[in-house]
């Protein structure tokens, strides 16, 4: 059974429902495949083609079962769900992701919008088509992707990104460099190294007081998980995410894997891997060969993983191809412009592609 039906979860399902004298299930609260990675395409006014779950199980024989997971006993080994229905399993994929964190600073979950969903990308296009100015919080990839599409998306609106850290801190010099000219063409402020202190209706109150009118703020700093693993008591870390040995096995219960944001997965030198479908993707694939391995009385191999890069949207004309060390630190190559944007899709289609095809390698 796999709960979950985001980028590493339909993968794993996808993949193990080939598989012969495999059965398996798929929980997920809607028939909608999300394409996560563009969201900040609907918020700003985008259409996307809808991906209906059932297309891209079609074939494997997995049955897809839409309800929400109300409760998880893995010593009965057992789902609950909403509808009252329980589902037994041998072995559980738990890949339930994460969403955007809008309880750590007051205001923002009544006042802030979310691009980390659907629903929250639908809502945020309604109320950007009307506004006059934008707040973004955050200067993640998540951020910057947002403020660059709505500024180019709709050059009406005033775009601002408030950030506590310096803009593409994490990138090489010439990383920061493209990207300081992309938000100057854009017309995008940026105040750096500053804390939301509290959201409010027409605007942010930044540490130290001062408020920053907006008509609408974008929240894109922080994520949190689903608190299911904790309350069905697996082994977590801090912050919620289940722990994974090295074959993305739970460290407290044999028959549970996790994948994704919601797993708190590490590499063979102790680095955590970061929430991305970059990481999402390939760890599911390994999740998923680590347990038909053991199924076939076999030793699974133990993670193997490396970044390659980070590809950031820049609008629908321009992107930043950072290129990255094994461990995600940034080397000094970037592409960028045009063909980054393009590098970018091919990127994303790819994405999907293995949705379908869930044995081709994956490598982001």
């Amino acid at each position: 059974m796999v709960l979950g039906a985001g980028y590493s979860g339909q993968l794993a399902a996808n993949l193990a429902a080939r598989q012969d004298g495999v059965s398996v299930t798929l929980v997920n609260e809607r028939y909608r495949f999300v394409e996560r990675v563009r969201l900040h395409q609907v918020a700003a006014g985008q259409d996307l083609r809808e991906r209906d779950l059932g297309e891209l199980l079609a074939g494997t024989g997995a049955r897809l079962v839409v309800d929400r997971v109300t409760r998880i006993d893995p010593d009965a080994k057992r789902v609950e769900l909403a509808s009252g229905e329980p589902l037994a399993y041998d072995v559980l994929i738990y890949a339930l992701g994460s969403r955007a964190d809008l309880d750590s600073v007051p205001g923002a979950a009544e006042h802030a919008h979310g691009v980390a969903s659907a629903e929250q990308a639908v809502a945020l296009r309604e109320r950007a088509s009307s506004a006059g100015t934008a707040t973004v919080v955050g200067g993640g990839l998540t951020g910057i992707e947002a403020a660059t599409e709505l500024a180019e998306s709709l050059p009406s609106l005033k775009v601002r990104l408030v950030t506590g850290d310096g803009l593409g801190e994490r990138l090489s010099e010439r990383g920061r460099r493209h990207l300081r000219r992309v938000f100057d063409r854009l017309g995008i402020d940026v105040r750096e190294r500053v804390l939301v202190e509290r959201v409010r209706a027409d605007g942010v109150v930044l540490a130290g007081g001062e408020h920053v009118p907006s008509d609408l703020v974008v929240w894109t700093t922080g994520f949190t998980v689903p608190s299911l693993a904790t309350e069905a008591g697996l082994a977590v870390d801090a912050r919620g995410r289940m722990l994974v040995d090295e074959t993305l096995r739970s460290t407290s219960h044999q028959d549970v894997y996790a994948v994704g944001d919601a797993a708190s997965v590490h590499r063979a030198d102790g680095q955590e891997l970061r929430m991305a479908w970059a990481t999402g993707l390939p760890v599911a694939q390994q999740a998923v060969r680590a347990i038909l391995a053991r199924r076939a009385g076999r030793n699974p191999r133990p993670v193997r993983f490396r970044y390659l890069n980070q590809c950031i949207s820049l609008g629908r004309r321009d992107a930043l191809i950072q290129f990255v060390h094994g461990d995600d630190s940034p080397r000094e190559a970037v592409l960028t412009g045009r063909i980054a944007a393009l590098y970018k899709e091919m990127i994303v289609r790819t994405a999907l592609t293995v949705q379908r095809h869930p044995a081709v390698p994956t490598s982001f």
